[in-house]
C-alpha cells in the first residue's frame, strides 16, 4: 500500500487544517507544520464486522516528532499486535523524515457536508472527508462558530442587533442563531456533495432532512462559498456581522488554497491583528501575497510571548475598524 499525504480541514467550527501522512492504519498528523503526532491502530479487528465503515478502533500513540526535538516515543506494549502496529508506525515515521518539508500537502477532503439555506443552496460547511461514506448524516444539521469565537469575537454590528444589556459572547450566539434558524427555514437541512478537483463543481448525494429531489443534482463551483460561509445573501446589518466573522477567521482562512489573490491579501491584513494565530499556522499557508504583513505579525507574536499573559493585547477586531479607532491611531 502506498503512502498517502494530504491536507484536511478541521470543521464545525472551522479551526484550521491538518496535514496527514497515512500508511495502512498508521498516520502522522500536524496542525502547524512543526510538531507531528504519530498514531497507530489495529484495523484488523474490524475484518469480521458487518458495519466496518462506521466502527472505529482506538488509536495508540507511537510518538511525536519535530525537527528541533526529534522523536519522542509513546508507551511500548509487549504484544504481537503492538509489534505489528509499531512496524507500521516506523514506516510512517521514516517517510515523515523524507517529506515533512513538502507541506502543505494537497487537500483531498473532497466530500463535503453543507448546511443548506432556505433556497436549498450551500450556506455553511459542516464537515468534510476523503470518502463520502465517512460523512455522518445522523448528526444535527447545525453550524457552530466555536468557543474561541464566543470568547474573543466582537463586531460593531452588535450595536444594531443586540440590546444595551448584551454580554460578551452574545454576538456569537446571535450569529449562530441567525445562520441556523433565520437563514435555513423551518426545518434545517444539509447535503453531502462530492466536489471535483478540476472544476470545483459538486454532485449532490445523500443528506439530512433533505428533499429527495435534490439528490443527484450538480452545482457549479460558484455555488460553494469560498470562505466556507455564504457572504452574498444578507441584509446590510447581517452582512456586516458575517463579514466581521470571516475577518476574525482570517488566520485560518489563509490555510485554504482556493482563495483568489485579492481575497488572500485582504485576509493577510485582517489576520495581522491576531499575530499568535498567524505564527501558529503560517508554515501551512499555501501562498503568501504580502510577506511584509505576515513577517510583521510573526515579529509581534514573538514580542507578545515575552509578555505576562494578563498583559497580552485582547482586541482582535478587523483592521478596518482598528484603523478607524483613535486608540490605535499611533
Amino acid at each position: 500500500m502506498p503512502f498517502q499525504c494530504y491536507s484536511q480541514r478541521l470543521l464545525n467550527p472551522f479551526r484550521g487544517v491538518v496535514n496527514c501522512i497515512k500508511y495502512r492504519s498508521a498516520e502522522a498528523v500536524t496542525a502547524d507544520g512543526v510538531r507531528w503526532d504519530i498514531y497507530v491502530s489495529n484495523e484488523a479487528l474490524l475484518d469480521d464486522l458487518p458495519d466496518r465503515q462506521h466502527t472505529q478502533v482506538s488509536d495508540i500513540r507511537y510518538g511525536s516528532w519535530s525537527a528541533e526535538t526529534g522523536l519522542k516515543r509513546g508507551p511500548i506494549f509487549p504484544s504481537d499486535d503492538f509489534l505489528m502496529m509499531e512496524a507500521m508506525g516506523t514506516r510512517v515515521y521514516e517517510h515523515l523524515l523524507e517529506v515533512h518539508r513538502d507541506t502543505p500537502f494537497p487537500f483531498l477532503d473532497s466530500a463535503e457536508l453543507w448546511l443548506l439555506d432556505d433556497r436549498g443552496q450551500p450556506l455553511a460547511l459542516l464537515d468534510s472527508a476523503l470518502d463520502p461514506a465517512d460523512i455522518d448524516t445522523a448528526q444535527a444539521p447545525r453550524w457552530n462558530p466555536g468557543l474561541a469565537c464566543r470568547r474573543s469575537f466582537v463586531s460593531p454590528a452588535a450595536d444594531s442587533l443586540l440590546d444595551d444589556n448584551a454580554l460578551p459572547g452574545d454576538i456569537t450566539d446571535y450569529l449562530s442563531a441567525y445562520i441556523n434558524s433565520m437563514r435555513t427555514g423551518a426545518t434545517p437541512a444539509a447535503q453531502v456533495f462530492l466536489r471535483t478537483a478540476v472544476s470545483g463543481a459538486g454532485t449532490g448525494l445523500r443528506g439530512i432532512n433533505l428533499d429527495e429531489t435534490l439528490v443527484g443534482r450538480t452545482l457549479e463551483s460558484q455555488a460553494f462559498p469560498a470562505m466556507l460561509l455564504d457572504m452574498q445573501h444578507h441584509d446590510d446589518r447581517h452582512l456586516r456581522l458575517v463579514r466581521d466573522f470571516v475577518c476574525w477567521q482570517a488566520p485560518w482562512q489563509l490555510l485554504l488554497p482556493s482563495l483568489e489573490p485579492e481575497a488572500r491579501r485582504a485576509c493577510e491584513n485582517h489576520a495581522r491583528v491576531q499575530p499568535l494565530k498567524v505564527e501558529q499556522h503560517y508554515r501551512l499557508y499555501p501562498e503568501i501575497i504580502d510577506r511584509e504583513v505576515i513577517d510583521a505579525a510573526r515579529v509581534e507574536a514573538r514580542l507578545r510571548k515575552t509578555l505576562p499573559e494578563n498583559t497580552q493585547p485582547q482586541d482582535i477586531r478587523s483592521t478596518f475598524y482598528i484603523e478607524l479607532d483613535t486608540e490605535y491611531a499611533d
